[in-house]
């Protein structure tokens, strides 16, 4: 369910009208979990859906994307390009555990890239990966269902895919 300014909670629009996350050139902030949106730069630093969705938490996985200018919401950045060749599986981890941490506290967390489509996503998916036990299959779908346009590229596939069988080994450990 993607969540506009002054929406109070209502759907967007369907697929079809998306476009580069926004809907005829409204802002929007598309909902993973009760504790987790994801969206595009210019969506995530609207003060006012910040503001309308409790939000309190904001990763920029980008290099140059601005955060939003509210002092009340805690940012984090992961500074990498939309580019298979980086190296986001270095920031699953930490991401993961500060979406669980916000969500623990009771507060409400936004990931965003510029476009929110491939880096977003990934760290998206890792979180729900690790803290929800989803599959990586099940994490993609889950985010696209919130968010349809998502698309990770295929480096950072690859990551998820390897981070996948890390937390499999993971739990395998903490069974014996």
């Amino acid at each position: 369910m993607c969540i506009r300014p002054g929406s109070l909670g209502q759907r967007s629009a369907g697929p079809k009208e998306a476009r580069g996350g926004q809907i005829s050139g409204m802002l929007q902030l598309c909902k993973v979990t009760s504790a987790l949106f994801i969206s595009n730069a210019r969506s995530a630093c609207s003060d006012e859906l910040l503001q309308q969705e409790a939000v309190t938490l904001c990763i920029n996985v980008s290099k140059k994307q601005p955060f939003p200018g509210s002092a009340a919401v805690a940012k984090l950045r992961v500074p990498v390009y939309d580019d298979p060749a980086e190296d986001l599986y270095a920031h699953f981890d930490r991401c993961a555990d500060a979406i669980q941490r916000e969500a623990e506290l009771g507060g409400r967390g936004v990931v965003y890239c510029k476009n929110g489509r491939s880096r977003s996503a990934a760290v998206c998916a890792a979180y729900l990966m690790k803290h929800r036990g989803l599959s990586l299959g099940d994490a993609l779908q889950k985010v696209k269902t919130a968010r349809h346009e998502i698309d990770p590229n295929s480096g950072f596939r690859s990551q998820l895919q390897r981070y996948e069988q890390e937390l499999k080994k993971r739990r395998g450990r903490r069974e014996r």
